[in-house]
């Protein structure tokens, strides 16, 4: 028991010190805040721009994978 509470005190005291995870966690924030910009920017809904193309695209390729199945 003692070996494992020495193992988890020392992973701690290694995670405490690391650098690299606050670097990791601003390019999360970063990559967060692009995609709310992408967004914001071609629009959510599915009735005009990006959204409706794709909508498009996915209702065709879901028609002719069902018309191919069932042949």
């Amino acid at each position: 028991m003692l070996k494992l509470y020495i193992q988890t005190s020392e992973s701690i005291k290694r995670l405490a010190s690391d650098k690299d995870g606050v670097v990791s966690f601003e390019y999360v924030i970063v990559a967060a805040c692009i995609v709310a910009a992408v967004a914001a920017a071609f629009g959510t809904t599915t009735s005009s721009g990006i959204g409706k193309a794709l909508s498009t695209a996915i209702t065709s390729i879901t028609t002719a994978l069902t018309t191919a199945v069932s042949a």
